[in-house]
């Protein structure tokens, strides 16, 4: 081996303790990233479903004319009066 490649192998063994903690951190925030990032699709996904959903939901309103019932009832009132 050439000198040149002994001083580098020195260098690198004895900075590999550095080299490999910051490593560790570096993949260490990279899955913090990706957490965040997968949470926060999921999260946009769920809302903006939910919203669609909303949307797109069919109200169940009914509205009824009870004006010939309220008539019919108070013509069933007014008979029995008399």
């Amino acid at each position: 081996m050439s000198q040149a490649k002994v001083d580098k192998y020195k260098h690198e063994k004895a900075n590999r303790k550095k080299t490999n903690a910051r490593n560790k951190v570096k993949r260490a925030i990279a899955k913090v990233v990706a957490a965040v990032a997968v949470v926060a699709l999921v999260g946009w996904g769920g809302y903006s479903g939910y919203q669609y959903y909303e949307k797109t939901r069919p109200v169940n309103c009914y509205y009824a004319d009870l004006s010939s019932v309220s008539d019919y009832l108070s013509g069933l009132s007014s008979d029995s009066e008399q």
